[in-house]
């Protein structure tokens, strides 16, 4: 069987890959077990939560938490678990958090993207084009998500299109 964990993170100059792990309107975290090569239940999203868009990770990619790249695939569609979409970069959201085996602060940051195959959303380039309220909302929805998990997570800011890309191809912090 494949491992997801495996594929190519780049599918083009722009392109990259998301692994779909908890779709929109999900109310439970999922997460790809890439030693059993299967979707797992991580956690329920605290009561009355759920996933506002696509959440997943980015393949062939190590964040500073040793885990891939996490991703949110902000469009309209719903995919489901194990679904890859090529996507293309238009932010990133700058966080760090508390590692719950260490207790260190390490970076955790969120790329934000846009799937390359979404006519409606063609016009969003970056995350500017989005508006301040769908900024805000982000990043209250991650601020809750882990309400209940002892991360502590901070909230440093967003970057642009061009440091989400650099993050996806290695060059990031």
């Amino acid at each position: 069987m494949a491992d997801l964990s495996d594929l190519p993170a780049l599918a083009s100059d722009n392109g990259f890959y998301v692994v779909v792990e908890s779709p929109r309107g999900c109310t439970s975290k999922i997460k790809y077990d890439a030693a059993r090569h299967v979707m797992m239940l991580s956690r329920p999203l605290p009561q009355g939560l759920v996933y506002p868009h696509d959440w997943g990770f980015i393949p062939s990619t190590r964040a500073p938490d040793g885990d891939p790249l996490d991703a949110i695939v902000v469009w309209d569609g719903v995919s489901y678990p194990g679904v890859v979409l090529e996507c293309r970069a238009i932010g990133v959201l700058r966080v760090e958090q508390t590692d719950e085996a260490s207790s260190k602060r390490e970076r955790n940051d969120r790329v934000i993207a846009l799937p390359i195959k979404a006519p409606r959303w063609s016009n969003v380039r970056t995350m500017s084009d989005l508006g301040d309220r769908v900024r805000i909302e982000l990043e209250h929805f991650f601020r809750v998500a882990v309400a209940f998990e002892d991360k502590q997570l901070t909230v440093l800011g967003w970057g642009e299109s061009d440091e989400a890309l650099k993050l996806v191809r290695g060059e990031g912090p």
